[in-house]
């Protein structure tokens, strides 16, 4: 008897992460002959990240590629993504997902009712303004800036000086328009599918954090398969994670090209040590952690070459 199993992403339709999902439909479909079938229900159909994570913990959804943000309120080890200026592109974040403690935090999601794939990733983030760039603290100093709500970027952004707002995705546009947001701490990606750059015409470059993405199933619905789907399913989710990495690697390029033709966009050359008093908030309040820790030694020997 086919199975069909509901996937769940609060990314919109031509998000990278909600076209893999479609992408890694197609190819399950057809390896499987069409006995075992996804559903994708993007833009938050099903609610909104915890939700889901709700859903999949008891069975009620199967799959889901979820913010590493908001998977770190389920296990904190996920926050070592977060660490600032750790990375300087999506390509060197990439590359860590290689690391035995970025491997240990999946794992560490089996106790939790999930079973973890891997990662993908959307773009760097950096600062986009109503009002003007932002060469130094002063520029965001009590300014209302846009954020994921998570203690991460709490932390960092109002040791910078700004007022971390946490505003849903949806509704940032009208929030730029009608001045309740001056700013937003935004992927490239996020931005132009969003159109935000019409509301706010001032992108600072500062690529101060990755945003990775961790595809996981329900632990009910993986034990529920057989083993030969659950390979199939397996191999398929690799190959789309990857193609949806790459693809996301060229989407930056593109996406900046389109930006410099229609917004001031700036690139804050020293953003690591303008931004130093909120990397050290940052380290203080979570870098104690021992696969955050190991996480940060193991990225920073790769990007050493040693």
């Amino acid at each position: 008897m086919a199975t069909e199993l509901r996937m769940g992403l609060i990314t919109p339709p031509q998000h990278i992460w909600t076209q893999a999902a479609a992408r890694l439909a197609e190819t399950v479909a057809e390896r499987s002959e069409g006995e075992l079938t996804i559903a994708i229900f993007p833009a938050g159909q099903l609610g909104d990240e915890p939700a889901m994570f709700s859903q999949m913990e008891t069975g009620l959804l199967d799959l889901g590629i979820m913010t590493a943000a908001i998977t770190s309120q389920r296990e904190p080890a996920f926050v070592g993504w977060f660490t600032p200026f750790l990375f300087d592109s999506v390509a060197e974040a990439a590359d860590a997902t290689e690391t035995e403690a970025a491997h240990e935090m999946l794992v560490s999601l089996e106790d939790k009712g999930l079973h973890a794939f891997g990662y993908t990733f959307a773009g760097m983030r950096h600062i986009l303004m109503r009002d003007g760039r932002v060469e130094s603290l002063d520029d965001v100093s009590r300014e209302k800036v846009r954020i994921i709500p998570i203690p991460a970027m709490q932390t960092w952004w109002r040791e910078a000086g700004a007022t971390p707002t946490p505003v849903h995705l949806p509704d940032v546009y009208q929030s730029l328009q009608n001045r309740m947001l001056d700013g937003v701490d935004i992927d490239l990606d996020a931005l132009v599918g969003s159109g935000f750059y019409e509301v706010a015409e001032h992108l600072t470059l500062t690529s101060h954090m990755a945003f990775p993405a961790v595809s996981v199933i329900s632990q009910t619905t993986w034990t529920s398969l057989s083993e030969e789907e659950r390979t199939l399913l397996d191999e398929a989710m690799q190959e789309t994670l990857v193609w949806a990495t790459q693809s996301q690697i060229a989407a930056e390029a593109s996406n900046l090209a389109y930006l410099e033709e229609s917004i001031d966009v700036f690139t804050l050359e020293d953003a690591e040590g303008v931004f130093d008093a909120a990397n050290q908030a940052f380290q203080v309040r979570f870098g104690e952690h021992p696969v955050i820790q190991a996480f940060q030694q193991d990225v920073a020997t790769r990007l050493n070459g040693e």
